[in-house]
């Protein structure tokens, strides 16, 4: 049987288990690291608590991690997990981001998930905070008004990618091969060399049909 990524969504990730996840991607948390999380689930719920939850220690540290890792992301999984969301606020700062990162064409349909004025990130004191400290040079000009300051910027806070990758399979498999659905299969076998073709595609959210190549092109070089 066929399988539709379309159908796949991600669970939600609160609390605890966001935290570890978010740590699982290398952001500097106090907490456990989760054993390789999906990288995009990760991204989307970071600025779900960042934006609809007003934690600015998140979304800082997911902005953060962005300018360093944005390369290697599903550019795919992450539009179609944006496009998803009902709420102005959030797919306004996946909107952003875009134009910010607007060397990454892969994120140009980022950019049309936001229609009318921009945003201010601070609930209340947005214009003033402005006024007194300017904006945040990452947003000006963006879908998102950010007063300089607010959202912390230290790269101390994120591993860098050499270290990201030797924590990380998936992240490992995307340097490699690419930030595509078949590095997240491969991944997936690494860890787990006796999936099936369904349980490749459920767990990388992608089509049967390339989770069967990924796992002819595994044994294949597993035979060698």
């Amino acid at each position: 049987m066929g399988f539709s990524r379309a159908r796949e969504r991600a669970s939600a990730l609160t609390g605890d288990e966001l935290s570890a996840a978010l740590a699982g991607i290398g952001m500097n948390l106090a907490v456990t690291p989760a054993p390789n999380p999906n990288i995009e689930d990760a991204l989307l719920f970071a600025s779900i608590e960042g934006m609809e939850r007003d934690d600015l220690r998140v979304l800082a540290l997911l902005v953060t991690w962005l300018g360093i890792h944005v390369a290697w992301v599903n550019a795919d999984r992450l539009v179609t997990l944006v496009r998803a969301q009902p709420v102005i606020r959030v797919r306004a700062f996946w909107a952003a981001v875009a134009q910010w990162c607007t060397r990454d064409r892969r994120l140009a349909r980022l950019r049309r998930l936001h229609r009318g004025p921009a945003v201010d990130l601070l609930t209340v004191g947005t214009d003033f905070q402005i006024k007194r400290h300017g904006e945040d040079p990452r947003f000006q000009g963006t879908a998102l008004r950010v007063p300089a300051g607010v959202l912390r910027d230290r790269r101390a806070d994120v591993l860098s990618p050499a270290e990201l990758a030797r924590r990380h399979r998936t992240y490992r498999c995307r340097v490699i091969m690419g930030p595509s659905y078949r590095a997240d299969m491969w991944a997936a076998l690494e860890l787990e060399p006796h999936l099936t073709s369904a349980e490749i595609a459920r767990r990388a959210y992608g089509s049967y049909a390339t989770a069967a190549a990924v796992r002819l092109g595994f044994a294949l070089a597993a035979s060698r």
